[in-house]
């Protein structure tokens, strides 16, 4: 008799212990479900992005987005393996050129609120003026000083584009991997 409360007793403890394995599973997949397909983490580094993202700065982003628009800021793939997160400045068909540490996209100056300093023109592929492809974008980072973007590289095209921020977390402390 002693033998069978016993038996009960693990069988009870056995389906509790299942039950909370398979809840375990369940919400396992669903995260990886959701940050494979939906949401993306990424951290800024370098100083490309400031004054408004820093380096180090955890950030989230949107993975399915139906289309970008100039003010956004993307998370891209380089083919080097690099990821970068870079603002939208111009998308296909637009025109861009850089005029006196100005940026004018269609003829009209971009109101860059978002700029730390002004816009020059980088060695690269790059003639001004020059026309947006369509399907991709033209990119600058927030410090034009420091930012390797589309002046440098060239446009980008929509399939790099990873997804578009939609939180940034603050600092994380990770230490730098010497390059």
């Amino acid at each position: 008799m002693a033998r069978r409360r016993l038996l009960e007793k693990y069988n009870g403890r056995k389906l509790e212990w299942l039950h909370d394995s398979l809840f375990f599973i369940v919400m396992v997949a669903c995260a990886v479900i959701i940050f494979r397909f939906v949401i993306g983490f990424s951290i800024v580094g370098g100083d490309s992005m400031e004054p408004n993202l820093h380096d180090r700065e955890a950030v989230l982003y949107q993975r399915i987005v139906s289309e970008y628009r100039p003010g956004d800021v993307v998370s891209i793939r380089m083919p080097s393996g690099e990821y970068y997160v870079k603002r939208v400045i111009a998308v296909g068909g637009d025109e861009v050129d850089l005029r006196e540490g100005r940026v004018f996209v269609n003829g009209k100056e971009l109101d860059d609120k978002w700029a730390g300093t002004e816009t020059l023109e980088s060695q690269g592929a790059i003639v001004y003026p020059y026309k947006v492809r369509e399907g991709r974008l033209f990119v600058l980072g927030d410090n034009r000083k420091v930012s390797m973007d589309s002046r440098t590289f060239g446009e980008v095209s929509r399939r790099q584009v990873r997804g578009r921020l939609i939180l940034h977390m603050g600092r994380w402390y990770v230490k730098k991997v010497p390059k």
